[in-house]
């Protein structure tokens, strides 16, 4: 059963700054090439880290004494930076983990990697499904990847995680309200890496929930709340 630094406060933005210059002068400008994995990993994160640390930027050359408001941007900014590599890291950086654990295991590593507030998820795992070997590093991406969105785009909103074993399957379910249902669906149909950039997480979900034999499911109940279910084969 195998699912399948000597560094300066004035000179850090600088030299942040001439990073992001210097990878994005290295990318592939011709339009008729291919966007791989790599690429638009290293895209993504060239776009979405450009307006926080521009606002970091202008924090350090402001920040005198304690200002509250101040600190509170930085704060809110540095969080934002530090979504983006957890994203980055769930999408297809982590190393290949040797041997098995149990599930329950990688939903917790999952929680943790992805940054939500445990009093923000509420998890439950049917019958079994939390001593399912897990033999495959992309089970804890894909999980991590959707509660990584969650966190990011659903405002604080609750989310429930629920892993239920049946019929040769394992089922991995996430809810969440205020989803936009056409724009998530719309992302987890890419066959490509996202141009814009934006679902680049999603299109990971589905790409790698392929590629283990699974399947994407999703339904929408009467007061709106969403659910995607991850389906993967219990082997």
């Amino acid at each position: 059963m195998t699912l399948a630094v000597d560094t300066r406060t004035a000179a850090f933005p600088n030299f942040v700054a001439e990073l992001l210059r210097a990878v994005r002068g290295r990318l592939p400008r011709s339009a008729a090439r291919a966007v791989t994995p790599g690429d638009a990993l290293v895209r993504a994160m060239c776009h979405d880290m450009r307006s926080p640390l521009a606002a970091l930027e202008s924090v350090l050359d402001r920040l005198e004494g304690e200002d509250r408001e101040l600190l509170e941007l930085a704060r809110a900014q540095a969080q934002h930076l530090s979504s983006m590599l957890r994203t980055a890291n769930a999408t297809g950086g982590t190393s290949e983990r040797r041997g098995t654990r149990r599930l329950v295991d990688v939903v917790h590593a999952s929680v943790t990697a992805s940054g939500l507030p445990t009093q923000q998820l509420a998890v439950r795992l049917g019958p079994d499904a939390a001593d399912v070997a897990v033999a495959d590093a992309r089970v804890q991406r894909i999980l991590t990847n959707l509660l990584e969105n969650a966190h990011r785009h659903g405002e604080g909103r609750p989310v429930r995680l629920r892993a239920d074993r049946r019929g040769g399957w394992v089922e991995l379910a996430l809810t969440q309200a205020g989803v936009p249902a056409e724009t998530v669906l719309g992302h987890l149909s890419r066959q490509h890496p996202p141009v814009d950039l934006d679902g680049l997480g999603l299109w990971s979900v589905q790409r790698q929930t392929r590629e283990l034999g699974g399947r994407l499911l999703w339904s929408q109940a009467a007061d709106g709340a969403f659910t995607l279910v991850v389906a993967l084969p219990d082997r």
